[in-house]
């Protein structure tokens, strides 16, 4: 039959695995230092994958293949110790909130998800009652897809991932209302975090751009990072930048 399925340009892609842990199915695998597709009925043709591929080297076209089998792909997730995506929710948490999925594919750690805001309860709080204010999930940098919609008509906030943890009241003075995603620009590759941030910024439509990182030196990067790729991406986005001290302190 003729159906929508993943392509993949061996001579673009640079074998970094990203695209692995989108693939909800399981259907993508590294061979011999490059991605490529297990098998046609593997793949549902919705195309996951494609924002996570840094080189580009994912596409959907329309080809003769397997008609796409859920149940072979039960089997093949069960072969190699994946969870399957149909599978029941990790716990029973009573006040959750409602979480919206946007599109098929991705595993459970990286599927984007919008997450509903949830009202603070009145009065004294209590330990561990506290809500978060995180709207989105993934915020990891590596993970988050570049088209997700919770990047359309966002204030975006960057942050170095050790902000959180210096800055008490991150997510009620900063993250509330904004869609975030995270890096450390000493322990990964800035180059990468560039080339992400640039792809972001032009297909999403981004309202403006925050940018909190440490004063240590190194974290100068992820600033640079985001700046040089507002340049690149052609886009004119207003962009703050914060600085937090080591103590908590907003410079």
């Amino acid at each position: 039959m003729i159906r929508k399925i993943v392509q993949i340009d061996r001579d673009k892609c640079n074998g970094c695995g990203l695209c692995v842990p989108s693939c909800a199915e399981g259907a993508i695998t590294i061979k011999d230092g490059k991605a490529v597709l297990s098998a046609d009925n593997l793949c549902d043709g919705l195309g996951a994958c494609l924002g996570d591929c840094p080189m580009d080297a994912i596409q959907i076209i329309e080809r003769e293949a397997d008609e796409f089998d859920e149940a072979a792909v039960e089997e093949h997730l069960k072969a190699i110790g994946k969870p399957s995506p149909h599978g029941a929710p990790h716990g029973n948490q009573p006040h959750a909130a409602p979480r919206h999925h946007h599109g098929h594919g991705g595993c459970p750690g990286s599927r984007a998800v919008t997450l509903e805001p949830v009202a603070e309860p009145a009065g004294k709080v209590e330990a561990g009652t506290r809500q978060s204010r995180l709207g989105q999930w993934p915020v990891q940098l590596h993970l988050v897809p570049t088209s997700a919609p919770y990047f359309q008509d966002a204030d975006l906030l960057i942050a170095a991932d050790c902000v959180p943890f210096a800055y008490a009241d991150f997510h009620k003075d900063f993250l509330a209302g904004k869609a975030l995603v995270i890096g450390c620009p000493k322990l990964d590759d800035n180059n990468f975090y560039l080339q992400k941030l640039t792809e972001l910024f032009r297909v999403s439509s981004i309202r403006s751009i925050t940018v909190m990182r440490m004063e240590v030196p190194c974290c100068g990067g992820i600033v640079m990072a985001a700046r040089r790729a507002l340049a690149d991406s052609g886009k004119d986005i207003p962009f703050h930048e914060i600085t937090v001290s080591i103590r908590g302190e907003i410079r």
